[in-house]
């Protein structure tokens, strides 16, 4: 199926729900409330879901007025439209963010793959200076079936994680620091250069393809 020409800033790629399992999902900022609000039109014209993140509370309150059924996730920056939820899937992904600095790109996880039909649990606050936190929750991790992994800083609780368990884990360097973190950069080259076996990175701050990411996982093993 051909995409969809939208006026002349969009092709909405009405085939990817066939192929990739969930819509086009709309990516706000540098777009018009105008513009967003058009292609969800667009999008909701052929599918019962609809996502977009990285949504300001005032694209959110306009966008909630077009869309009586919207909900807009104001810790995840994220506006959802579900007509008719999909059904959740066996298997858990688990959320682990190390400080609450992280919780905006932790939330993007959760919201991102609630929507896509998992159910989730989150483990917030668990990072590495107190390492006894993430130990103690060791045997609820290992019930889940994808390890989310928020980190900002040093970036270390990924390899923590990775070196404890035997489930898949998707690393997100987040830009919390301060300045010899240069915006999360030492966190992605830390991830990157983990000795832990088997570690997914993303790109710095990218809540929403980490959490893409564990739902294509756990639609295979949840």
């Amino acid at each position: 199926m051909k995409p969809k020409k939208l006026f002349t800033f969009a092709r909405v790629d009405h085939d990817r729900e066939s192929r990739r399992g969930f819509p086009e999902v709309i990516y706000c900022a540098g777009k018009s409330s105008t513009q967003v609000i058009a292609i969800a039109r667009e999008i909701l014209s052929r599918s019962n879901q609809l996502l977009a993140s990285r949504a300001t509370p005032e694209l959110a309150r306009r966008f909630c007025r077009v869309f009586r059924r919207a909900r807009y996730h104001s810790d995840a920056r994220m506006l959802v439209v579900e007509r008719k939820p999909i059904p959740k899937r066996g298997g858990t992904i688990a959320v682990v963010a190390a400080g609450t600095s992280d919780l905006p790109v932790a939330e993007e996880a959760v919201v991102t793959a609630e929507t896509m039909g998992n159910q989730v649990r989150r483990f917030y606050d668990v990072g590495v200076s107190g390492i006894h936190r993430i130990l103690s929750i060791r045997q609820e991790l290992q019930r889940c079936s994808v390890i989310i992994v928020v980190a900002g800083m040093e970036g270390a609780l990924p390899s923590v994680v990775a070196g404890l368990l035997d489930k898949p884990v998707i690393a997100v360097p987040t830009s919390v620091g301060y300045g010899a973190s240069f915006g999360g950069i030492a966190a992605l080259l830390a991830m990157l250069n983990s000795c832990s076996s088997g570690i997914t990175v993303v790109n710095i701050d990218n809540g929403f393809g980490a959490a893409f990411a564990a739902s294509l996982i756990n639609r295979q093993i949840g």
